[in-house]
């Protein structure tokens, strides 16, 4: 028995009735913005999945991106920019193969980037024969801009001049059955289809459903069947950014500002109506009513006068011609649209400086901080298009080019031994030249001096996707060509570079330039220098490379190490 029951029991004995328990105050921890208030009654927000916001939305949402970048201009712009900045005019191939001695394997090296850069033409890596594989580039990243995906499907199977027996064809989001979708396949899978995409219990992609034909297609017929493919999901590439996961298919990226470009145009077409109509002279007569009007009489009882050029017109009496003054363009208009535009450039992920081509709101150092800004974005996306499509797609080729003998250089033997090794690559998307040139060059040369970067990532970083192998070559050739024609330039190590310099510096073990150690004798004169013997060591030769019997015994030793990894 508690205190409670006990005062109760008191209570009734003295025939005195108990007092009613007065509730506590009940609080709940939660946010702010958590708590259900009258303001917020319209903010609706249901607690669903990311495919099931896709499936009631995506058809809507991607048929308005694309109406979006045909008409209104500023999408158009925006998809071209993220076009320009990630691919640029393509994300370049250094193959990366190395010798049994660490060094580049040379001849491998530029045999294997020759045989890339033939299949890149238009004939041999689109089954269509008319995209060059960097405009390729450009078109998925578009695509995935403007529908939230792309597909690309590997054909295993040599087109136009091509010896390797490999092509990509383009297959656009609306192929592929949004429609389609199946719970599950049965107890023995356990796959289930979403969307047109065959997954696992797990999520990964089985296969996808396909269509012949684009649903917009015309028909050559009425009443033609669709046929409809399973392609596995080894040969198809499908490219999108997954903002949730699971998330199975990819949103356009204008979905969230494609209300706003939908108002913008309106409003500017509505203003471009009334400036027009502001732009002609409207007047109107006050006539008495007891005198009739000036003008030819209207069906509807008006009466109408047009006034040509030079003309002037008599007025009956107690007639008054009053011009209507126009109030178009609108005043306001300017910053109205440059207010919208902000929040359509941070929707569509571009600055609003390289949206609007506007700089007449910012100064120098706000515009360069917005394109430092846009260039993290743009490598974020180059590093994502490399590591969804490039990194693959060059495994792929890489393993049907050498099993066809495209690229001799390479023993297939051997290939098939250290598959890694031979498909060892660098991408080089492009860069961006400087903001401030001055400024800029001699920070990177302090930078390089101090050890913070190299001269490799600096080129990297400002070239058009060069690499450190290229310039150098052709720095080398140039300085060669000058030299050869009897040409001083300034730019010429010999002119910028004293002959003092030279003498009293030498590269040191770690790579930096530091001053000479010449040796002196007790008055404080130079020793002369006695030359260095020359080195014993065998000079690198084409058995460096990766052809030799070295790597014959290293692939043997590895296959042994996995067969006794598998017995135990």
């Amino acid at each position: 028995m508690n205190v409670e029951q006990i005062l109760k029991g008191i209570a009734r004995l003295r025939g005195e009735k108990p007092a009613a328990r007065v509730a506590a105050p009940s609080f709940s921890r939660m946010y702010a913005n958590a708590r259900p208030t009258m303001a917020r009654s319209g903010f609706a927000s249901p607690n669903t999945s990311a495919d099931a916001e896709l499936i009631s939305s995506l058809l809507g949402l991607r048929a308005k991106s694309r109406q979006l970048v045909r008409d209104a201009a500023f999408a158009k712009n925006a998809r071209r920019i993220i076009q320009n900045n990630v691919i640029g005019t393509g994300i370049r191939l250094q193959s990366f193969v190395q010798t049994a001695r660490g060094t580049l394997a040379t001849r491998v090296n530029d045999a294997v980037e020759a045989a890339w850069e033939d299949w890149c033409c238009a004939e041999n890596c689109h089954t269509g024969g008319t995209v060059h594989f960097h405009d390729l580039e450009r078109l998925a990243v578009g695509q995935v801009f403007e529908a939230g995906e792309i597909f690309i499907q590997i054909h295993r199977s040599a087109f136009g001049k091509s010896k390797v027996p490999i092509a990509l064809e383009i297959i656009e989001a609306e192929r592929v059955l949004d429609g389609f979708t199946q719970p599950t396949m049965g107890p023995q899978t356990g796959n289930t289809i979403r969307m047109g995409i065959e997954h696992d219990r797990f999520g990964r992609p089985i296969a996808y459903y396909v269509r012949d034909l684009h649903p917009g297609d015309p028909r050559t017929m009425a009443g033609t069947n669709e046929f409809i493919r399973r392609i596995p999901a080894e040969d198809m590439f499908h490219l999108r950014v997954v903002d949730r996961w699971p998330q199975t298919r990819g949103e356009p990226w204008l979905h969230a500002v494609a209300g706003k470009l939908g108002d913008m145009n309106g409003y500017s077409e509505a203003e471009i109506i009334a400036a027009r109509g502001g732009a002609n002279y409207l007047a109107t007569i006050e006539t008495p009513d007891s005198t009739e009007s000036l003008g030819e009489k209207q069906d509807d009882g008006s009466y109408d006068i047009s006034l040509e050029p030079g003309t002037v017109e008599r007025l009956n009496p107690g007639e008054k011609l009053t011009f209507v003054a126009p109030n178009r363009p609108n005043s306001a208009l300017d910053p109205f649209m440059r207010f919208m535009l902000r929040e359509v450039a941070a929707g569509a992920g571009v600055s609003y400086e390289s949206l609007s081509r506007d700089y007449s709101q910012s100064n120098y150092s706000s515009t360069r901080l917005a394109l430092l800004d846009d260039r993290d974005v743009w490598k974020t996306l180059q590093q994502w298009f490399i590591r969804s499509f490039r990194c693959r797609l060059h495994e792929e080729w890489m393993q049907a080019a050498v099993l066809s003998q495209a690229i001799p250089e390479i023993d297939i033997a051997q290939f098939v031994l250290n598959t890694d090794k031979y498909a060892a690559a660098i991408f080089r998307p492009r860069g961006w030249s400087w903001i401030d040139p001055t400024k800029e060059v001699a920070a990177y040369k302090e930078a390089v001096k101090a050890g913070f970067t190299t001269v490799g990532a600096v080129i990297a970083q400002t070239s058009g996707g060069d690499d450190l192998e290229d310039i150098m070559r052709t720095r080398h050739d140039e300085l060669e060509y000058m030299e050869e024609l009897g040409l001083p330039f300034d730019t010429s190590p010999a002119v910028y570079v004293s002959a003092e310099t030279r003498g009293q510096m030498i590269m040191g073990p770690d790579g930096t330039v530091v001053p000479a150690q010449q040796p002196v004798d007790a008055a404080g004169n130079p020793l002369p220098q006695t030359p260095e013997p020359e080195s014993t060591e065998p000079a690198a030769t084409d058995a460096d490379e990766p052809t030799g019997a070295e790597d014959d015994d290293r692939g043997l030793r590895r296959v042994a190490r996995i067969l006794r990894f598998r017995r135990g």
